[in-house]
Formats: C-alpha cells, sequence, structure tokens
C-alpha cells in the first residue's frame, strides 16, 4: 500500500503566520509529547511513522513548498512536486504516473490519498489500512473513509451511504458501507437528517487500485508516463478529484472512523489545540479568557481586557480578530498579492527585513538570512540581481565563481549578477543580505547543484 498526501493551500486562512509558501500545516504551534513545538505536518508524519506507514508515504505539493517540507521532515521525504498549482485531480493524476513510471508500482497496488494535515488520533492511521482491505473484498473502484459526525456542521461535505456488508470490518469491527450519494456543506437541518441516516463526513481520505486511475488517464488520452504528465500538467482541467473520479464512479465503498477528527483550518478552531495562551513575546492582563497570541516579532504585543481575541504576528502582518470572526480573513485577503517574508528552507531560514522601490524602477531589498550548521545553500546565481553579504556571525566555507575560501564574522562578500555562489556554514551562520536589482523575486534563480561534493566538483575542488 502507498500513501500520497496533498499538500496545498495558498496561506489565505491563517495569514499572516501563513502564506503562500508556509501554509498552515507548517506553521509550529502544536506540542508533541515531549514539551516540544510542531507543525501540522510534522505531526502527522510522527503518527505515520508510528504505524508504520512512513516509508511507503509520498507528498504532492506545488514549488513553493518543496524547500518547507525538506526542512521539517528531512531531505528523504519523497516530494512529487506539480509544475504549477491546479487542483486534486491533477496532482493525484500525476502522483499516479510518478508511482507507476518512475518508481515502478505495480498496477495491483492500493493507493491511500489523504490530505496532509489532518488533526487526528494514532487509531486513524491504522484505521486506513482497511481501506485495502475493503477494495479486495467489495471489487469497488474507491474506497473512501468517513468520520462519523458528532454534530450536525454546515462545513463538511457528506457521504450518504446505502446498505452495509461484512467487507473491510478490519480492526474496528464496523462494517464497511456502499456509498448512495455525497452532499457538499449541507444547511444544519439537513445535516441533522443526514446523521440520521448514517452519513459520514468526508475527510478526503480515500484508495483505489493503481491500474484504476492508470486506465482512466489512458481513457482520458493523457500520458501514463511521469515527465510527459509533467509537460502536459498545464492543459489538465482545474478540478477536484472528489467531482472528476468519486462523484461520477457507481462502485463506491465507505468505512466509517469513530473517533477525534478536526480541521484546523481557522484561527478559532487551531487556538482549540495550542496549549497555551501565548507563543513569543506577549503579556495578557485584565479579562483576556480564550484569548490567545502567536507572536513572530521581536517586539512584545501587551493586551488588556480582550477576551475571545486572537492575536497573530509575524513579518508579513499583524492581525487582530474576534475569534468567532476570523475565518473571515481568507475573504478579505483574497486579493492581497504580497511575497512572504518569512520562509524555512531546507538549509535554514530567511526573514525580509527591508524592501523598497525606487521611482526609476530599481529596488533594494535586505534579508536576515540563517544557516543551520553543517548545511549548505545551492550552487546557484541570479540573472536579474546583485547582493552583498555582511557575515554577521558563525564561520563557513565560501563557493563563489569556481573558488573555495573560508569567510567569518566581519566579512563582507560582493556578489554580481551571473555570479556561482554557494555557502557551507560549518557553525551557524548569520548573514545580512542586500539584493538591488530591476526586479526582486523568488524565481531569479538557477540551481546547479544541491550536494556540496557535488558543489566542489563544478568548483575543481
Amino acid at each position: 500500500m502507498k500513501i500520497v498526501l496533498l499538500s496545498g493551500g495558498s496561506g489565505k486562512r491563517l495569514w499572516p503566520l501563513s502564506n503562500e509558501s508556509r501554509s498552515k500545516q507548517f506553521l509550529k504551534v502544536l506540542t508533541n509529547d515531549r514539551g516540544e513545538r510542531e507543525s501540522m505536518v510534522q505531526r502527522v508524519w510522527r503518527q505515520m511513522a508510528s504505524a508504520g506507514l512512513a516509508q511507503d508515504a509520498y507528498i504532492a505539493t506545488g514549488k513553493s513548498q518543496v524547500e518547507m517540507i525538506r526542512s521539517q521532515l528531512g531531505v528523504e521525504v519523497e516530494v512529487v512536486v506539480e509544475p504549477e498549482r491546479r487542483d486534486t485531480f491533477p496532482a493525484i493524476a500525476l502522483a499516479a504516473t510518478y508511482l507507476y513510471s518512475i518508481q515502478g508500482v505495480s498496477l495491483n497496488e492500493t493507493v491511500v490519498v489523504m490530505p496532509v494535515d489532518p488533526y487526528v488520533e494514532d487509531s486513524f492511521f491504522h484505521r486506513t489500512r482497511d481501506l485495502e482491505r475493503a477494495l479486495n473484498e467489495s471489487g469497488a473502484n474507491l474506497a473512501l473513509m468517513g468520520v462519523k459526525p458528532t454534530y450536525p456542521s454546515e462545513k463538511y461535505g457528506y457521504i450518504v451511504p446505502g446498505e452495509s456488508f461484512d467487507a473491510g470490518t478490519g480492526r474496528s469491527g464496523q462494517a464497511c458501507l456502499n456509498v448512495s450519494s455525497f452532499k457538499e456543506k449541507p444547511r444544519e437541518e439537513e445535516a441533522a437528517a443526514l446523521i440520521e441516516r448514517d452519513a459520514l463526513w468526508n475527510c478526503g481520505v480515500f484508495a483505489f487500485k493503481l491500474d484504476f486511475l492508470i486506465n482512466i488517464l489512458i481513457a482520458y488520452d493523457l500520458p501514463i508516463h511521469y515527465e510527459e504528465m509533467a509537460k502536459r500538467y498545464g492543459k489538465l482541467p482545474k478540478i477536484s478529484f472528489d467531482y472528476e473520479i468519486v462523484e461520477r464512479s457507481n462502485r463506491v465503498v465507505a468505512i466509517p472512523y469513530d473517533g477525534e477528527w478536526k480541521d484546523l483550518g481557522t484561527w478559532n478552531t487551531l487556538t482549540e489545540q495550542i496549549e497555551t495562551p501565548v507563543i513569543g513575546k506577549a503579556l495578557l492582563a485584565g479579562d483576556t479568557a480564550n484569548t490567545h497570541v502567536i507572536n513572530e516579532l521581536d517586539i512584545p504585543i501587551t493586551l488588556l481586557n480582550l477576551p475571545n481575541v486572537v492575536v497573530a504576528a509575524s513579518p508579513d502582518g499583524i492581525l487582530v480578530s474576534d475569534k468567532s470572526a476570523s475565518p473571515l480573513i481568507k475573504e478579505v485577503m483574497k486579493h492581497a498579492d504580497q511575497r512572504p517574508m518569512y520562509e524555512e528552507r531546507r538549509w535554514g531560514r530567511y526573514r525580509v527585513l527591508d524592501y523598497y522601490k525606487y521611482p526609476d524602477g530599481k529596488e533594494v531589498l535586505t534579508k536576515r538570512i540563517c544557516v543551520a550548521s553543517g548545511s549548505n545553500l545551492s550552487y546557484q546565481y541570479h540573472q536579474l540581481r546583485d547582493e552583498v553579504w555582511t557575515v554577521v556571525s558563525g564561520r563557513g566555507t565560501m563557493a563563489l565563481n569556481g573558488r573555495r575560501f573560508p569567510v567569518q564574522s566581519g566579512d563582507v562578500l560582493v556578489i554580481a549578477k551571473e555570479s556561482r555562489h554557494s555557502l557551507l556554514a560549518e557553525t551557524e551562520m548569520d548573514i545580512i543580505e542586500v539584493q538591488t536589482g530591476s526586479e526582486l523575486i523568488e524565481e531569479d534563480i538557477v540551481r546547479l547543484a544541491y550536494d556540496w561534493n557535488e558543489i566542489m566538483e563544478l568548483c575543481n575542488v
């Protein structure tokens, strides 16, 4: 059985901590059993490893999230990179071609697809194993896992069952259900009626045999080899897998999951799982019941007599909201087009300190870069900007246009456009980087190599 985790998100619902590259699943606001901060994706990966599933898991994501995934889960994680953002049908189709043509996975293999960020008990991942049993014993094209509702929610889609049968009972002893229909986000009264019919919340977890989807791609006259699918990706329809495949299939079964499941997609739901009212520099005084402050800035925040409020501050901005109104932030920010001011990378992290555009079009951007000890930047060059680095602390080795030399605190490095450069941190290094050019964008980067030994070979060292 192979697992495909879908990692997407525009970063709007948990602004300003989330952005295009750091969506909600990467926010380190949860706490693990050792009292350490962890993100949703780290929590899910830890739970999957405990269930013995991580070694067969792949993450399908866009280019903007690859570095964050490597930073939080490690460079060994298998990532299927979407050439551009479309929807879940194209993403799953691409992942299927990767499994088939790159990994050589058998057409009879079960593929389980799920979101990368469910907030669930460990039993959730053990229950996913029963999807394979349900497929094998029912002969269905698709097997879904649905959550037993705890209240008539208007926020979720519902799986409406037909009759049940014995296949796929697995560890829980719960019957497998034929799926009659689906209902997307019904009104509360309708949701209550659906629950009376034993309907399940659709949590986005489903399974199929690899040949089921490969045959669909053939029927659609789409490529079944990864490289070709990647080339055609921009022409695939922007449509969800649910609408394109699941709801059109007449052979669908579901297994129920009767345990904790939450979608921590808004500030009011996420703060329910944050164990402390304050993260970062903040002071609460007076009546601040059910108030949370998450502050990533170096300046303190003080709240007086403000109950039921969330305050979130990052280099991207500051949000102050009544908790009940916090879901509106996605609509408020839907037209915002701001570059991320903070990002995590596989080698460390950076924060934008200042940006200015002069009347003549010249741009200046200042970053604080932290490179973790033992990590290195890729060997790269830029076409639109010059850079000046000031090493604030730490020591390392610089590679610049084929030369290698030591650098340390106090050194200033001038890196002209088109200059090939990299850096290996021997200790943790802080660098102030000043970029100047006509268009200062993260996409202005040509990477030649990632591994330091390979970089040294390119430098003829």
